[in-house]
Order: C-alpha cells, then sequence, then structure tokens
C-alpha cells in the first residue's frame, strides 16, 4: 500500500507539471504579438457582394493558419475597413492601416479601381502589395513588390483575350468578321484595346467597336446595331449588370454570330447563372474555376466544404466558384514566403516572391518581372448541357467546358454558336 501511495504521489507530481508546462506555454503561443494584415474591401457599393466573398475566404484562411500555430509563432489577425466600392477612399484607409493600425502587411481590396489608388502610398512606404483582380494596375508604376493573383499574364491587356481570338481563328470554317462592346470602365477599357489587338493579329474584320455607359437599362438598341452588322464573333466587355442585359436582349433579338461571349463578368456568379440557366449554354467565356476535373488543384475541395458551409449564412455565393478561392490564395502566397523567409521584413518578403513558385488552392503560381503571373492562364469555357435553373446544375462537371488552355481543356467547343434556348 505504502509503494501505490508513493507511486499516486509522483505520478500525481508528473500530472500538476505537465498541467504547468501548458498553463505557461500555451498561452505564451497565443500572447505573442500578431501578425497584422491590413486591406480595404468592398462591403458596401457595387461590389460588395463580391467584396463579401473575399472577405470570407480571407477569414477562412486566417483561421486556417492560426489553427496550425499561426505564422511564425504569431496569430495572425486581419484589419480591415469598409471601401464602398469607392476608389477615392482608398489612400486615407491604407494611411491609417500603416500609420495608426501598424499592420504588419497589406494586400489590396477587390478590383483595379481599389487596387490603383492605393499604388502611390505603397511605393512611397516601399511595401510588399498583392493584389486582387486588378488589371495591369503596375504598367505605369513598375514596382517590383507588386504582385498580381489574377492569372491574366505578363501582358494583361493582351493576354486577357488571348485565348478567345486564337480558339476562334482555328475553327472551320473560320469567322472573319467582329463586332467589340465595352462598359465605359477601366477595366473594360483594358480589355478591349487587348481585344482589338488580338482580333487583327488573327486577321479578324472589326466591323463594330463601340462602348457603352454603365447602368444603361436596356441593351436592345445596341444588340440591333450589332446584329445589322452581321459579325461572325461577338465580344463584350461588361460587368454583371451589363452581362445580363446584353445577354437577354441577345435573345430576345436574336442575335446569333458563330461565336458570342468574351469577358462578360457575372456569368461566373451562381446568383446569375440560376437566373439565365439554359440560355447560357452556347455562351463563350473568359473564367478563373470551374468544377472541371482538369481543375482540381490540392486544397480547393476543401477550401471549398469550409466556405460553402458559411456562404449561405451570409447571404454570399453559395458557391464560391469566382472569387473567393483567389482571394484565399493571395494570402497562401504571402504566407508561404513569409514561412521560407521567416521574415516579415518587406524587402525580404518581396524578394522571395519574385523569384518563388507557390502552390495554392487556385494552382501553382509564378510571377513575371511585372508582378503578374509569368504565363496566362486564362480559362475560356463554354457553358453546355444546362437543363434548369437550379443551383445543383453548376456543381456538376460537364456543364462549364475547358475549352482553352490545351492544358486544362475538358471538352471541345461547340461551333457555330447553337443559338439561344
Amino acid at each position: 500500500m505504502n509503494g501505490l501511495r508513493v507511486r499516486a504521489v509522483r505520478l500525481g507530481k508528473y500530472f500538476l507539471c505537465a498541467i504547468a508546462i501548458v498553463a505557461f506555454t500555451v498561452p505564451a503561443v497565443h500572447a505573442q504579438k500578431p501578425l497584422k494584415i491590413g486591406f480595404s474591401m468592398a462591403l458596401t457599393g457595387p461590389l460588395a457582394q463580391a467584396g463579401k466573398g473575399a472577405l470570407l475566404a480571407m477569414q477562412i484562411w486566417a483561421k486556417d493558419v492560426n489553427d496550425g500555430g499561426g505564422l511564425l509563432g504569431r496569430p495572425v489577425e486581419l484589419v480591415y475597413y469598409d471601401d464602398q466600392t469607392k476608389g477615392a477612399n482608398v489612400p486615407l484607409i491604407y494611411a491609417k492601416l500603416l500609420d495608426i493600425d501598424k499592420v504588419d502587411f497589406i494586400v489590396s481590396g477587390y478590383g483595379t479601381n481599389i487596387t490603383a489608388p492605393a499604388m502611390p502610398l505603397v511605393i512611397d512606404r516601399e511595401m510588399v502589395f498583392i493584389s486582387l483582380f486588378a488589371t495591369a494596375v503596375n504598367q505605369h508604376f513598375n514596382y517590383p513588390y507588386y504582385f498580381q493573383i489574377m492569372p491574366a499574364g505578363p501582358n494583361p491587356v493582351v493576354d486577357w483575350s488571348a485565348g478567345f481570338f486564337e480558339v476562334a481563328a482555328r475553327q472551320n470554317p473560320k469567322p472573319k468578321t467582329v463586332a467589340l462592346l465595352a462598359a465605359d470602365a477601366e477595366f473594360a477599357q483594358n480589355a478591349v484595346d487587348g481585344a482589338r489587338e488580338n482580333a487583327l493579329k488573327h486577321g479578324f474584320e472589326i466591323v463594330y467597336d463601340q462602348s457603352y455607359q454603365m447602368g444603361i437599362p436596356d441593351f436592345t438598341p445596341i444588340v440591333r446595331a450589332i446584329k445589322a452588322r452581321k459579325p461572325d464573333i461577338v465580344y463584350v466587355m461588361s460587368y454583371p449588370p451589363g452581362s445580363v442585359g446584353f445577354v437577354r436582349a441577345a435573345k430576345e433579338v436574336r442575335l446569333e454570330p458563330k461565336i458570342i461571349g468574351g469577358s462578360m463578368v457575372g456569368l461566373q456568379y451562381t446568383s446569375i447563372q440560376m437566373n439565365l440557366g439554359p440560355t447560357l449554354n452556347g455562351i463563350f467565356n473568359y473564367w478563373f474555376w470551374a468544377p472541371e476535373p482538369t481543375l482540381n488543384f490540392p486544397g480547393i475541395e476543401a477550401f471549398l466544404k469550409k466556405y460553402q458551409a458559411e456562404a449561405p449564412k451570409q447571404n454570399l455565393d453559395p458557391l464560391g466558384y469566382y472569387l473567393p478561392p483567389f482571394a484565399y490564395a493571395y494570402l497562401q502566397v504571402l504566407q508561404q514566403a513569409i514561412e521560407a523567409t521567416k521574415s516579415t521584413d518587406q524587402k525580404t518578403v518581396g524578394e522571395y516572391i519574385r523569384q518563388a513558385e507557390f502552390e495554392t488552392v487556385v494552382g501553382k503560381v509564378k510571377f513575371g518581372p511585372n508582378g503578374e503571373w509569368a504565363r496566362s492562364r486564362m480559362l475560356f469555357v463554354q457553358l453546355q448541357g444546362i437543363e434548369s435553373h437550379e443551383m445543383v446544375e453548376f456543381t456538376k462537371p460537364g456543364k462549364m467546358r475547358v475549352i482553352y488552355p490545351e492544358k486544362f481543356r475538358s471538352g471541345e467547343l461547340i461551333y457555330p454558336f447553337p443559338g439561344w434556348q
């Protein structure tokens, strides 16, 4: 009995020591100064739905990192403010993040018009700056520590539409004429400059080239004017309301060229897909990710499972295929650079990002000298076989067939355009 009592006492002492170690070790980890990442995000205004989806993805990333022990042993903290989808608000937000909140790193909000206004401050403070879906922002600044997560390519203005016109030029019989329509906004105007260059490169004659004012209620007169020119190809550069408006007008007027699509933002959103349903069949448009077997990158399914569990509670895009994976991925790039260098020094981290290749939920990412992707991975998909307006329709392989690039091709282009359903 005495022996048992001594053993019990000894075990009790070891148990108390173990508790003491945990008690002093765990709080020490959590007591580390947070590693702060600051940004603005469109939480109100025209891009709020997309911005909120991006924010959710970033919060999922932060939780994943903190559940794994943080970065450099420090918990990650996201510090953000609503830019209201207004570029004019951006400089003051980033000044506050750096001067008052004392964040360790900054990343951009969503979109070209939100990213560009931050650049002068970023350059002045010599900060690493990874942007989220901004088109050709660095072409005038040539800042060495700017990096872009959107897979447009080293020459984003031209690379954006290169695949579309390459595919069009391969068709038999080859189409001859093209109509270009672009919103009067920076993204669309950049895109149309590249579309003109690519169209002429492949020998297409441009028979219509116009811009439209954002917010117009009716595209019917525009579509009738395009139809009158009888183009073989119609390439449209639009934001979500314009994309829906154009598709509906094109169906009503029976605008049926050999190829129709281009750079219509919004056709990737679940709510718009469900709204248009089978009307989308045959449209050939840019894409960033789709549930095709050729795009099953490591980690993407696990991320989407977490996103899709939370998104309906916040009334966000329930599938989250468009922006959220890239919002998660641009923080993965920053995370991997910090971990690899074991540093928060801006130049050290920035130089690493310039040289390294990153494994992300959107695939492998490597940046070129201007901070854009070293090689374009713009996807062009054709919507095929959509039979209903149900959400499940858009979760199946084969509905968003990747036609370009060849490495990720999952189907063949239906040519010519089969007509509206």
